[in-house]
């Protein structure tokens, strides 16, 4: 079961996004403590890292959105060098696919229901072949394609309405960011639900649409790399002008920090 009183997570700010310092088990027990616990209130769970906050970087509208999350998970190496830049050894970014892969083992045992939302239909339908074969137990609830194209109002209501009849305890999205978020954040008033987290590519990878870095790439930050030669055209932008932006603000960020300490 949940712990009763599960301590605040200490964060650091980065690039004005307020980041959480956790790893996998926090989160876990977290998302757990909210079903169980504060089941009648809504739960934002970010998971991402530079591009999330480089994003909000560009676009303060968003960064409120980014702000306004109950966790905002480090998906990324850079987040984790940051956070070690900052005297904060955390170990290894949590990655969306990992996070839903131990989530499930936990859901697998204690019942919990899961709606999934985004992708595509062929993605939906493979990875709830895969996991339903992984986890027997595991309760899914339903899932939905969206139209790749703004809903209509009517259609908006419809899937609302379908989700909160399913009654889950968490809703994955994966609509890509910042629509994930975005899409999660316009919601926050009508669904309900729990937890609803947004999980970017996980999906794919869950499902075998796209195949993950080798865990030795991963370990060693080097996902980027392996997924930029993948997609090059999607990721292109995100390597070779946000990544150097990234550092070079990082820095100047930790510089300002350590100059007004003086």
């Amino acid at each position: 079961m949940p712990k009763e009183n599960l301590k605040e997570i200490p964060f650091i700010e980065v690039l004005r996004c307020k980041v959480h310092l956790v790893q996998i088990p926090e989160v876990i027990d977290k998302i757990s403590y909210w079903i169980e616990k504060e089941r009648e209130k809504y739960h934002f769970v970010v998971v991402t890292g530079m591009h999330g906050v480089m994003e909000g970087h560009k676009d303060k509208k968003f960064q409120e959105i980014l702000n306004s999350a109950d966790l905002f998970v480090p998906d990324g190496i850079s987040l984790i060098w940051t956070a070690h830049l900052r005297g904060f050894p955390l170990k290894k970014r949590v990655s969306g696919a990992d996070l839903m892969l131990e989530f499930f083992k936990i859901s697998n045992e204690r019942g919990y229901k899961n709606f999934f939302y985004g992708d595509t239909k062929e993605t939906l339908n493979l990875l709830v072949k895969k996991i339903s074969m992984n986890f027997p137990d595991l309760k899914i609830v339903g899932f939905y394609s969206p139209p790749f194209r703004p809903l209509t109002q009517k259609e908006d209501e419809e899937i609302i309405e379908k989700i909160n009849q399913e009654k889950p305890d968490i809703l994955w999205v994966a609509l890509g960011l910042p629509q994930q978020e975005r899409w999660i954040f316009e919601h926050r008033d009508k669904l309900e639900v729990p937890v609803v987290i947004g999980v970017g590519a996980a999906f794919k990878f869950l499902s075998g649409k796209v195949k993950r870095a080798p865990t030795w790439m991963g370990n060693h930050g080097l996902e980027w790399l392996w997924r930029f030669f993948q997609e090059p055209r999607k990721l292109w932008r995100r390597v070779f002008i946000d990544t150097p932006m990234f550092i070079f603000l990082v820095l100047l960020e930790l510089i300002r920090s350590k100059g007004s300490l003086k």
